[in-house]
């Protein structure tokens, strides 16, 4: 089964909704929209940075993302508008990657696939990576769900139950880093915020619950990417936008019903 090209895209996309669903939640919820941004734009260097060490894309990519979420996290609020700082560093990384990469010699690199993605030339290998990145942000979510949400509630309220709100923000950095880097070949970095973004603000409007926003949001996630795959197929359209384009219309839908009911 595994040899057809189009079950390894949809096992990939759907690992990806799954890694992106509940941490997609609490990026809407805590309003980190632009956050997600910069830690995606800062994958493109860790590209450059692991083509150039000849070591592992996913390693490259989740170490510069993290070290660019830790930067976010340790200089916001020392003089800094927020908006600023992450306009600043995510334009900053995306820039150096980029020129980083042509400097690479005697490297062939498409460096459109790791833009928008290359979901069609998913490897074995890398459902292995995508699947085991995935599983470590959904245990790790799991594990850290209550306090994150207290955290997120109330700082105040978080403190008065003996959690540290900024090793919250931690745990949520490193979910992250781990997301951006799993998903760089399904989507590529300009698209990886959108996968957190809209799956989760779609099932925002269907959901009395935080858990069922993350469940709705895995659902929504897999469903885009095994349709957009297909929508990709009979138009020939790119994978990756096609794959966010049907998550797009996914929260005008939810929208819509949100609206009808009220």
């Amino acid at each position: 089964m595994l040899d057809d090209f189009m079950t390894r895209a949809v096992l990939a996309g759907t690992g990806v909704a799954f890694a992106a669903a509940p941490l997609g939640s609490f990026v809407v919820w805590r309003r980190m929209a632009y956050f997600g941004d910069a830690t995606a734009h800062a994958a493109i260097l860790g590209v450059a940075l692991s083509l150039a060490l000849q070591m592992s894309i996913f390693a490259g990519a989740m170490a510069v993302a993290l070290a660019m979420a830790l930067a976010v996290t340790m200089l916001s609020g020392r003089g800094y508008a927020m908006d600023t700082l992450l306009g600043v560093l995510a334009h900053s990384a995306l820039a150096f990657g980029l020129v980083a990469v042509s400097f690479l010699s005697g490297i062939r690199i498409d460096l459109m696939a790791y833009l928008f993605g290359d979901i069609l030339a998913v490897s074995r290998a890398d459902l292995a990576v995508i699947w085991g990145g995935a599983a470590m942000v959904v245990v790790l979510m799991a594990w850290r769900w209550s306090a994150l949400l207290t955290a997120t509630l109330s700082e105040e309220l978080a403190y008065a139950s003996g959690i540290d709100p900024r090793r919250e923000q931690l745990f949520l950095t490193l979910a992250l880093a781990i997301t951006v880097a799993v998903a760089i070949k399904v989507v590529g970095v300009l698209l990886i915020a959108a996968m957190l973004i809209i799956p989760a603000a779609a099932a925002r409007p269907v959901s009395r619950t935080p858990e069922q926003m993350a469940v709705a949001a895995a659902v929504i996630g897999a469903v885009s990417a095994v349709v957009g795959l297909q929508s990709a197929y009979v138009f020939d359209t790119p994978a990756g936008p096609s794959i966010v384009c049907v998550a797009a219309l996914t929260f005008l839908a939810t929208s819509l019903l949100r609206n009808l009911r009220a």
